[in-house]
């Protein structure tokens, strides 16, 4: 019960900074407006249908890169110019991130959910749900940019590479792959002691 109290006072504390004079307000909000959803469906869900302390870590961890990439954008949170490539890579942790955390979302979901097992199938069924949601996120940030002409820039943070969809979507597979491999094992553990 620490834990996730601790995550909450974390993200709280993340998002009051966040909010003090972002770089762009508007994209702050469409930045955020995720973790501003999701955390009204933890709260409602916390007593009835509680989450593994290993979720609710990945969850806040996920929540306050959203909150930081909303804050300076994704194209300008300091410190992540490297590689050599001349652009920024924050936005390429936040589409790791984007399938990495959600592969454990959904596992933890249809573990506790549905008659499907643990094995090869769940994780096709998992991946394949993360490469979904990352689509949808592309569309939305499409959408957007048609919605918002110019203004929508610094929401899509492409930084002029024609391939920045495609990456993103690689990276949230690859972060759904990531998640799968390294993580479930700790899962299976934190599942156990629910």
């Amino acid at each position: 019960m620490r834990t996730p109290i601790a995550c909450l006072a974390i993200v709280i504390a993340v998002f009051a900074w966040s909010a003090i004079a972002p770089y762009e307000r508007s994209t702050w909000w469409m930045e955020v407006a995720p973790a501003l959803i999701a955390l009204p469906l933890l709260f409602a869900t916390y007593k009835k249908f509680p989450l593994t302390t290993l979720l609710y870590v990945l969850i806040a961890v996920h929540m306050i890169i959203l909150m930081v990439g909303g804050h300076y954008t994704y194209a300008r949170v300091p410190g992540f110019e490297w590689l050599g490539e001349g652009r920024n890579n924050y936005d390429k942790i936040g589409h790791f991130a984007q399938g990495f955390i959600p592969a454990i979302v959904m596992r933890e979901l249809l573990i506790r959910t549905s008659d499907l097992k643990p094995g090869k199938w769940m994780a096709v069924v998992i991946v394949f749900s993360c490469l979904g949601i990352s689509a949808v996120y592309e569309l939305i940030e499409w959408g957007a940019a048609v919605m918002l002409g110019q203004g929508a820039d610094e929401f899509l943070g492409t930084q002029g590479d024609v391939w920045d969809t495609q990456k993103d979507m690689g990276m949230a597979g690859i972060g759904a792959c990531a998640a799968l491999l390294l993580l479930s094992r700790a899962h299976d553990k934190a599942l156990s002691r629910l």
